[in-house]
């Protein structure tokens, strides 16, 4: 897209970038005789899907659906008034690139019934263009009431699921999205430079974590998740949500920042470290000397080919062989436009590692008395994995 002075999109992809990945969707679908896809998401942490298919993301809990035909323009249905409508060429420019009609409707997930209006005009869509067959992209991240009422309304119409299908397509960067995710990952490393001449005694928890948020907005992230705590000496220090980033760090104590921010063009890495305001204790960098070698007994056997259970299964060995608690939830996984993004490194996941996918790594663990983590991400590549921040992996000491 060409840039001009009254370009509103910050850092969109390009219109060849969206070309490939509608071929390669539309590809799929031909071969399993597909006429449409649907997808609704909400939000812009798990909800990447409507931003890879248009370039438009879904915010705020306000539903935006997507309407993507094997043949001719996409439909979306958004927040808007009663009865509207655009229609557009498909010509662009971004965002109304690929769109051939925009529909509002003032639907709300506090007004339940209100529920039933994105999928009335979605349904009214696929009706109006005798569909057959139509698949949902990831009914897990639709609102109940749509997904139930678009099937209820599309009469005689077959629905199956493509998420399986999106996911391996979209969990493979392309070369012009490895050079937007190499840009996030400088950003993110640009933010904790800053934080260490930024963070002193006295500091409330949230006050840092504002301000680590403050860069990287204008480093380019439009949105993010800052999980951020502080401890005394002889205490494990988590990472902890807004509502509890109260506590005034104070001279001797531990740190804690992961910032997991989108960056340009909205695409998410993940950077975490721990600071101490003053000289840390050999327990404490022990702890994420403990944690980084866990990191890297992962890399280590990450390549093409590579099956998630396995690397699941030797994280596990690795942290019972040194006394520390088994990974039950999820420790490393694929991002992209999601925060957490197939594959899921762990024993349930079907979708082996494959070149060119972006992975995060953030083991961790707590005692009584101290906690240890590290969180970074790389980029697999045909032998391996190349790591993609540069920030030390190391406790960062305030003087």
């Amino acid at each position: 897209m060409e840039k001009t002075g009254d370009q509103r999109m910050c850092n969109p992809v390009s219109d060849a970038e969206l070309d490939r990945r509608w071929r390669a969707a539309r590809a799929y679908m031909r071969s399993t005789g597909i006429d449409a896809l649907v997808m609704q998401n909400s939000n812009d942490f798990l909800g990447g899907y409507v931003r890879w298919f248009t370039g438009w993301p879904a915010t705020h809990a306000y539903p935006r659906a997507v309407l993507f035909p094997l043949e001719g323009l996409m439909t979306t249905v958004g927040q808007g008034n009663f009865g509207f409508e655009a229609t557009f060429d498909g010509k662009g420019p971004q965002p109304n690139y690929g769109i051939g009609r925009r529909l509002g409707t003032p639907s709300f997930v506090s007004a339940h019934y209100t529920g039933d209006y994105d999928a009335e005009l979605i349904a009214h869509e696929i009706t109006k263009a005798g569909y057959k067959t139509v698949a949902y992209v990831s009914p897990a991240s639709m609102y109940y009431t749509f997904g139930m009422k678009v099937k209820e309304l599309a009469k005689g119409v077959t629905f199956t699921d493509a998420t399986d299908a999106i996911d391996r397509i979209k969990a493979i960067k392309s070369a012009e999205e490895i050079d937007f995710i190499r840009r996030v990952a400088a950003m993110q490393d640009e933010v904790f430079i800053k934080l260490a001449t930024h963070i002193r005694p006295g500091m409330r928890d949230f006050e840092v974590a504002a301000y680590a948020q403050y860069i990287g907005q204008l480093l380019g992230s439009e949105q993010g998740i800052f999980l951020a705590g502080s401890a005394a000496p002889g205490k494990p220090v988590e990472q902890q949500e807004r509502w509890q980033m109260g506590r005034e760090i104070r001279k001797g104590d531990a740190y804690r920042q992961l910032v997991e921010n989108n960056g340009p063009s909205g695409y998410y890495c993940e950077l975490g470290r721990i600071f101490v305001l003053g000289k840390a204790s050999q327990e404490q960098k022990d702890a994420v000397a403990k944690a980084v070698e866990a990191q890297h007994e992962t890399w280590k056997r990450v390549k093409p080919g590579a099956d998630p259970r396995e690397l699941h299964a030797a994280h596990n060995e690795y942290m019972r062989r040194n006394g520390l608690a088994e990974d039950k939830r999820l420790y490393a996984h694929g991002q992209g436009y999601d925060l957490v993004e197939r594959p899921l490194i762990r024993q349930d996941e079907t979708m082996k590692i494959e070149q060119n996918m972006l992975l995060v790594c953030h083991p961790g663990f707590s005692t009584a008395t101290v906690a240890g983590g590290i969180c970074d991400n790389v980029l697999v590549t045909a032998s391996g994995v190349e790591f993609l921040h540069k920030t030390p992996q190391a406790i960062i000491e305030i003087d």
